[in-house]
């Protein structure tokens, strides 16, 4: 665990974007149970984690990513860190929608992209991989070269990791749910004989707490 990771786990946490319920698990969209909710929406109410958020997307563009040309964010969730990052770094911003819309243009991807444009991808939060790489693959459709994708955390499913991999696109994220709960014991937030619990949750979400 290195210090942005540390630091990220700390503030998720502290602000309950964040949240660890093992005996009153959420239901997620999918119909999963899972004894962990995070909402990182939740971060942009907060100053000094909002910053720190965009700082470290930005020095990780910087190092990873220099020749990036837009910044592209997966909508809803990462519209506005997105958009933070992009003015830091005085590119051109755009948003891509999980459909089409219904009306008007009909556009899927907002604002002005160009072919051949090198694109960074701004998510919030990486759980299977699935809706994530949509949006990759609607930026290549527009003919977009995506160079890499950032977000704040990752559940570490293996399908994720294995999607990613298949698709050639470098993720690099803050956090992740093994720091998170390692951050999550030391601040006493859980238990250490609760962990046991929450490692075989990750290792098979779809069966769990049914």
């Amino acid at each position: 665990m290195n210090s942005v990771e540390q630091t990220t786990a700390t503030y998720l946490l502290d602000i309950q974007a964040v949240r660890l319920q093992i005996e009153n698990p959420f239901r997620w969209v999918s119909g999963w149970l899972s004894p962990i909710y995070c909402d990182n929406r939740k971060t942009l109410s907060f100053v000094q984690v909002r910053s720190f958020i965009s700082a470290e997307f930005v020095r990780l563009i910087t190092e990873q990513f220099a020749d990036v040309e837009v910044i592209a964010a997966v909508a809803t969730g990462a519209i506005a860190q997105g958009a933070l990052v992009a003015n830091l770094l005085n590119l051109p911003f755009v948003y891509v929608r999980p459909a089409k819309k219904e009306h008007g243009l009909e556009n899927l991807i907002e604002g002005d992209l160009h072919t051949k444009q090198k694109v960074v991808v701004i998510e919030d939060l990486i759980s299977t991989g699935e809706s994530s790489l949509k949006v990759v693959e609607a930026l290549q459709n527009a003919g977009a070269q995506v160079l890499g994708m950032l977000a704040i955390f990752t559940y570490n499913f293996s399908q994720a990791t294995e999607k990613f991999l298949q698709a050639k696109i470098k993720l690099t994220t803050l956090c992740n749910y093994d720091v998170i709960i390692e951050q999550a014991v030391k601040m006493n937030y859980i238990s250490q004989n609760q962990i046991e619990i929450l490692k075989k949750w990750r290792e098979n979400p779809q069966i769990w707490g049914k």
